[in-house]
C-alpha cells in the first residue's frame, strides 16, 4: 500500500500503548468455527486475557501495513483505538472487496479495535491528541518523515507529552537516507527489497505476487517491534520512550538473509526460476490428470528415495544424476521432466494416496473455498466468525499463534468511522455537547 506524506493518507501506521493501564475491553470471545456456522458467544474466562492486556495502542496509520501489526497486537489483548480524519478518508476503506458500499477488506483489516475521528491538523485537534498521549503506550504513524513535523507533532513533542512514549514510524524507506520522503505501495517495497526479481518464470521479468507480501511482512515487524519495546517497558519503571524507525523495505530485505552471503562469497545473484527453487530439487509445483495442482518438495535422500518408492521407481534414487541434492540440482529439468510426465498420467487422488503413504510433503494449491472445507482448517476452528454491525458476523483467520489453554478472543470487525468517539473522548473527560461543538468545527 502507498505511504503518502504530505496528506493524511500514508500506509503506514504509528501506535501508541500504555503500559500498566488495565485494558478497558471486556468483550465476550467467538468460537472458531467454519463457513456457514452460528456464531457463539464465550463468557471471558481467567485465562482469557492476552499477553498485551493492558497495553495501550493509538493507530493513527492508514491503508494496510502498519495497521496490520496494530491489529496483531489487539490480537493478543492489546486496546487499540483507531484514530482517522472525520470524513473517513483512508484509502482502506475504498480497496476491494466492497459489498453494498460496505469495505470488507477494513472490517477484518482492523478488527478488534475502537474507532474515534480527529483532526490533528487543526490547533484544537492538536491539543486534544497531544492530551491522549499520557493515556496510552504506544504511538503508530505511517506519514512520509517530517510530516507530523509539520503538523506541531515533532518527537520532542510528543514525547513532552508522555515521556514513555513508543513512536513507532512505519514508513516506506525509513526515516533517513536519501529516499526517506518518497512515496511507496507494497509492490514498490517488494521490487526495491529484491524480492519481486525472485519470482516470475525462467528467463522472464520478474513477477510480483496477487497479494501486499511487502504490507504483510511489514506488519509483522511492526507488531514484534511493538512487542518488544512494551516488554522493555514493563520490565523498567524508570525506563524512556523511544522513537522506532520501521522500514518496510528493509523489513522485507531482512528475510532474504541469504543474498548478500550469497553474492558475496559465490558471486551469484539470484533470478526468477518459476515454481523450480535454486537450491533444492525436486521442488515444484505439478499437475495430475485431473487438472490438479500441487506443490511438492522432497529436498533430502531419504525423502526423495521415498517418492521414488512411491510412484515405483526406487532405482531412480540411485542413479547418480539424482542421489545427492547438488546432483538433482544440476539434472533438475531432468527431474523435473520425469516427474511431471508420472503425475500427469495418474489422478490427483491416486498421487496423493501414494504421497501420504510415504510421507512426502506435498499438498494441492488451495483456493480459499478448499480451506473452508478441508479437514484440518475446520478441526483447528482456523475461521472465526467476528461479531459485526451490519452483517453479524464475518469469517476471518483466527488469533495467530494460539497459546495452549487460552482464549483468544476478538470481540468485533473494524470500527465504523467515529463509533466510538462518545466512549473514548468520554474517557478524557469530553462531555457528549463539548464533542458536538467539535464535530460542527470539523475537529471530529
Amino acid at each position: 500500500m502507498r505511504a503518502r506524506g504530505q496528506g493524511w493518507n500514508g500506509c503506514f501506521a504509528v501506535r501508541n500503548v500504555h503500559c500498566g493501564q488495565r485494558n478497558p475491553l471486556a468483550q465476550p470471545a467467538v468460537r472458531p468455527c467454519h463457513r456457514g456456522a452460528r456464531t457463539r458467544p464465550v463468557t471471558p474466562s481467567p485465562t482469557s486475557a492476552g499477553a498485551l492486556a493492558g497495553v495501550r495502542i493509538l493507530d493513527m496509520a492508514t491503508v494496510l501495513a502498519a495497521p496490520m501489526g496494530a491489529t496483531l497486537c489487539a490480537d493478543h489483548g492489546a486496546d487499540v483505538v483507531k484514530l482517522e480524519l472525520p470524513d473517513g478518508s483512508d484509502a482502506l476503506r475504498g480497496l476491494q472487496p466492497v459489498k453494498d458500499g460496505v469495505p470488507l477488506w477494513w472490517k477484518v483489516a482492523n478488527r478488534g479495535k475502537r474507532g474515534i475521528t480527529l483532526d490533528v491538523r487543526r490547533p484544537r485537534g492538536r491539543e486534544i491528541f497531544l492530551s491522549m498521549l499520557p493515556r496510552f503506550d504506544v504511538l503508530v504513524e505511517n506519514f512520509r518523515s517530517g510530516t507530523l513535523d509539520r503538523w506541531g507533532l515533532d518527537i520532542e513533542t510528543l514525547h513532552r507529552a508522555n515521556p514513555r512514549l513508543v513512536v513507532l514510524r512505519l514508513t516506506g524507506f525509513g526515516q533517513t537516507g536519501p529516499y526517506k520522503a518518497r512515496p511507496g505501495y507494497a509492490r514498490i517495497f517488494e521490487a526495491m527489497s529484491g524480492f519481486t526479481n525472485l519470482t516470475g518464470e525462467f528467463g522472464g521479468p520478474p513477477l510480483h505476487s496477487n497479494f501486499p507480501v511487502g504490507d504483510a511482512v511489514a506488519g509483522l515487524f511492526c507488531a514484534f517491534s511493538i512487542a518488544a519495546e512494551v516488554a522493555r517497558l514493563r520490565g523498567d519503571p524508570e525506563a524512556k520512550g523511544v522513537e522506532v524507525d520501521l522500514a518496510a523495505t528493509e523489513a522485507l530485505f531482512r528475510l532474504l538473509d541469504c543474498l548478500p552471503v550469497e553474492h558475496e562469497m559465490l558471486g551469484q545473484v539470484r533470478r526468477p526460476e518459476g515454481n523450480r527453487a535454486s537450491y533444492t530439487a525436486p521442488s515444484n509445483i505439478y499437475r495430475s490428470r485431473d487438472g490438479q495442482f500441487f506443490s511438492l518438495v522432497a529436498s533430502s535422500n531419504a525423502i526423495f528415495a521415498r517418492l521414488c518408492g512411491a510412484i515405483g521407481e526406487p532405482a531412480l534414487a540411485d542413479d547418480p544424476r539424482f542421489a545427492t541434492n547438488p546432483a538433482r540440482v544440476k539434472n533438475l529439468v531432468e527431474l523435473d521432466n520425469h516427474l511431471g510426465a508420472w503425475f500427469a498420467a495418474h489422478d490427483y487422488a491416486t498421487i496423493a494416496t501414494r504421497l501420504e503413504e510415504a510421507g512426502i510433503p506435498f499438498s494441492k494449491a488451495y483456493t480459499i473455498e478448499d480451506i473452508e472445507q478441508d479437514p484440518h482448517y475446520i478441526a483447528r476452528g482456523a475461521i472465526v466468525r467476528l461479531p459485526d454491525a451490519d452483517y453479524g458476523s464475518l469469517p476471518a483467520p483466527c488469533v495467530v499463534p494460539r497459546i495452549v489453554g487460552r482464549e483468544m478472543p476478538v470481540p468485533r470487525t473494524g470500527p465504523a468511522v467515529g463509533e466510538h468517539n462518545g466512549e473514548v473522548y468520554g474517557e478524557l473527560g469530553i462531555g457528549a455537547a463539548e464533542l458536538e461543538r467539535l464535530k460542527d468545527e470539523g475537529v471530529v
